[in-house]
């Protein structure tokens, strides 16, 4: 005959813990502030108050929240900076700037390069390769919209003439330098003194000849690639920040090397701000009609540009930069 169950053959699994489950989060007060200088692969170098160099993690914590050169953090852990040792990043503080771009015009999503920024250098070189306007003026928007101040570097003077539409920027009030092989150090180090600094260019212009003449102790940060960590890996896929301070203080200023830049999109930045950008053209753009596109044949940029009837190629070519970057096709 079966035998019947009742209510107290039913087994009941027990709980995992008796520990009731706490929201509140740890403060980690006892974090230790740090500098991201390089993220590769899932591990991040810092480098703390003290100069010691550290390879951590990002911890889950934090959620999606990214960590990009630049950053000031809280680790907890390991932070001995002993080969081997991991330390764990669970703070990043509000950031005052980004630098970012869209991979292209067309595309929506936006990738933040680094942070908190005093200077966006934008070095160029006078030939080989040749300057390029429309990239320059990218630039510039970004660093107009986040609170940057630009700086224009020409180098290869002595191979090629500065282009003459640099004069262009020196009426919108950007700095522009021109160096050429051989010249001193001492100017460029003055400017860099005390900041952090971003060098911001195409493959070729030489950004990696002066990171070599300014930052000497470079290696030093780098060091060599642990294979399990990956400390101290930098490629040219990937920004990295050096002290200009031999002794690591952080206090001496930055400065940020980035990989040659093939494409730099606004798509993330609303057109009025890159409008903005162009105040040699603000007070024209302010007489044309409301809702204007910037690209009919009743916009006042047509007008101001060939007063008379006679274009001038230096307005001209301002405003089609303009045009460019607000993706407007002329026919």
């Amino acid at each position: 005959m079966a035998r019947e169950f009742d209510e107290s053959d039913v087994r009941i699994r027990p709980a995992r813990s008796t520990r009731p489950r706490s929201k509140d989060r740890p403060s980690h007060s006892d974090a230790i502030h740090a500098l991201v200088t390089t993220v590769d692969r899932g591990r991040t170098t810092c480098i703390t108050d003290e100069g010691v160099i550290v390879t951590a993690m990002r911890s889950r914590e934090l959620g999606p929240k990214s960590v990009v050169v630049g950053d000031h953090v809280g680790i907890v852990g390991d932070t001995s900076g002993t080969v081997g040792s991991l330390a764990r990043i669970v703070i990043v503080q509000e950031r005052k700037n980004s630098l970012s771009r869209t991979v292209d015009d067309n595309a929506k999503v936006e990738r933040t390069i680094v942070a908190n920024i005093d200077q966006l250098i934008i070095v160029v070189a006078a030939t080989n390769p040749e300057p390029r306007r429309g990239l320059i003026d990218r630039f510039l928007v970004s660093a107009f919209h986040e609170g940057i101040a630009p700086i224009i570097l020409v180098t290869k003077t002595d191979l090629g003439a500065l282009p003459e539409f640099m004069s262009e920027y020196e009426l919108l009030n950007v700095p522009v330098i021109s160096r050429k092989k051989g010249d001193g150090l001492e100017s460029l180090q003055a400017l860099l003194k005390g900041k952090t600094s971003v060098l911001v260019g195409h493959s070729g212009v030489g950004k990696s000849t002066l990171i070599n003449a300014l930052v000497h102790h470079a290696q030093r940060v780098i060091g060599e690639v642990n294979d399990v960590t990956g400390r101290g890996r930098h490629t040219s896929s990937s920004a990295i920040a050096l002290p200009l301070s031999p002794h690591l203080k952080l206090s001496d200023g930055w400065i940020i090397d980035t990989p040659g830049i093939r494409a730099f999109g606004l798509a993330h930045i609303d057109p009025n701000r890159i409008i903005a950008s162009f105040s040699d053209l603000a007070e024209v753009i302010a007489q044309c009609m409301p809702n204007c596109s910037h690209s009919e044949a009743g916009c006042a940029l047509n007008k101001w540009a060939a007063p008379g009837g006679v274009e001038i190629p230096e307005r001209q070519a301002r405003i089609q930069s303009l045009r460019s970057l607000l993706d407007i096709k002329l026919d």
